[in-house]
């Protein structure tokens, strides 16, 4: 079996119970485990890492993305847009792309969250136009070598019965849940150590019905998946639900069995203090997405309140064409820095905000062998460089890598394989997939 050393890290960030942070520190791992962490370990391995002048901290964690978006970023007519009058202007784009274009806009946005040091990404996929399916996304993250959480999204609502997107982009509500089967059953592993994991995920409360969201919430659970979806985003989509459904999204969610250990929502922006202790009450996650948040004029969501009620909060990118970056580290720094202008410089560290968005993530995940580097868990770690100009003259390397940068991952390994070696992908080459990406765009932008 295989085995891999990393040794002399400036500081080893664990994310163990006691968050220990260990200087001069390193891990073994054999066949994708970690078998040691801390001082004394063995000398040899079939690879070995000197991690001198770095910070090690385990994979960073992404609950939330529409990969499919990287491939419209920036797209005149949405740059200024609120959600809904965004979500109007692209749909019609979106509806031209096909097989090709999810494949390739996936190994981008893949390889953009690995290059800021991410180890495990979700995907909420909810349009299935011209053939595309949801191992397109899957293919893609295989060849990046990342963990994958993809979710089967569906839309059943078009504007012709009162929705959001173009009739042409809903799907039949019987296929749609024959297709989560078929996924579920082809893609979807239980076990530890799993690259791949399938989720389901209705788009929202206002592209799907009442009956699509409670039918998918009974056969995940049949078949032992996990939810997601949209919620509780900006002020339309509260006024929304209080107009169509004659709550909040909150309740609207626990009525229709959306909350739980098995269910997590994205933004969360407006959940008001009753829909707090919701979840804290039942274990529901919250994928937040500050960044998303900031560019669409959201709001800024309750993440101090959540985290103090006992909300499992996790960070996610969401989709590049309402950010438009998928750095995941930046992510983290927006989001204690938006913590502190609702709440006081004192409302969030650089040490909390890391948890976040490592073993905050696993745990939103349902990941218990992922977050945190210590004997048990996967080898899935970061090595960041701080030895650079980006961190130069800092006095506390690990507060750095939030506050100070922006940092691209030096090394990054997934299940004690190297995904990023010196700061490049080690599974691809970058360049190829840009040029493919800018292709298919302009193609997109002449039709």
């Amino acid at each position: 079996m295989p085995t891999l050393l990393l040794k002399n890290a400036d500081v080893l960030v664990t994310m163990d119970g006691t968050r220990r942070e260990i200087f001069g520190g390193g891990l073994f791992a054999r066949d994708g485990v970690i078998e040691a962490v801390g001082t004394n370990l063995p000398e040899t391995a079939d690879v070995v890492i000197d991690a001198k002048g770095c910070v090690v901290t385990p994979g960073l964690v992404n609950t939330h993305h529409h990969l499919y978006q990287t491939m419209t970023r920036v797209v005149p007519g949405g740059q200024d847009a609120l959600l809904f009058g965004w979500l109007q202007r692209l749909y019609p784009i979106w509806s031209r792309m096909g097989p090709e274009e999810m494949f390739v806009s996936a190994q981008v946005g893949l390889a953009e969250l690995a290059l800021s040091g991410c180890t495990m990404s979700s995907d909420h996929l909810y349009l299935y136009p011209n053939g595309v399916r949801l191992e397109d996304t899957i293919d893609a993250a295989s060849s990046i070598g990342l963990r994958f959480h993809p979710t089967r999204g569906s839309m059943s609502i078009g504007e012709s019965d009162g929705g959001l997107p173009p009739d042409s982009l809903v799907e039949v509500e019987v296929a749609i849940l024959e297709d989560s089967i078929r996924v579920v059953d082809a893609f979807h592993n239980p076990n530890a150590g799993a690259m791949v994991r399938v989720g389901l995920a209705p788009c929202s409360p206002f592209s799907v019905s009442r009956e699509l969201m409670r039918d998918t919430a009974l056969l995940a659970r049949d078949k032992g998946v996990m939810l997601h979806t949209h919620l509780a985003e900006n002020d339309e989509d509260i006024a929304y639900s209080l107009e169509k459904f004659g709550v909040r999204p909150g309740q609207y969610a626990e009525d229709l069995g959306w909350t739980g250990h098995d269910v997590w929502h994205a933004h969360c922006v407006k959940l008001d203090s009753s829909e707090i202790d919701l979840f804290a009450r039942t274990g529901t996650g919250v994928a937040h997405c500050p960044c998303s948040n900031c560019r669409l004029g959201s709001g800024i969501a309750p993440v101090r309140a959540m985290r103090d009620a006992g909300v499992n909060v996790a960070l996610g990118v969401d989709g590049s064409a309402s950010n438009d970056a998928g750095h995941l580290l930046n992510e983290a720094r927006q989001l204690l820095l938006l913590q502190r202008v609702k709440n006081g410089a004192d409302a969030m560290s650089a040490r909390e905000t890391l948890e976040i968005a490592t073993l905050g993530g696993a745990a939103v995940l349902g990941r218990d062998d992922l977050g945190s580097l210590e004997v048990g868990k996967r080898a899935d770690f970061a090595v960041w460089d701080v030895s650079g100009l980006e961190a130069a003259g800092s006095w506390d390397p690990v507060a750095a890598l939030i506050l100070c940068g922006p940092f691209t991952v030096r090394d990054l390994f997934v299940e004690g394989r190297a995904i990023v070696r010196e700061g490049h992908l080690a599974n691809l080459e970058l360049g190829t997939i840009v040029e493919q990406q800018n292709r298919l765009a302009q193609r997109l932008m002449e039709k």
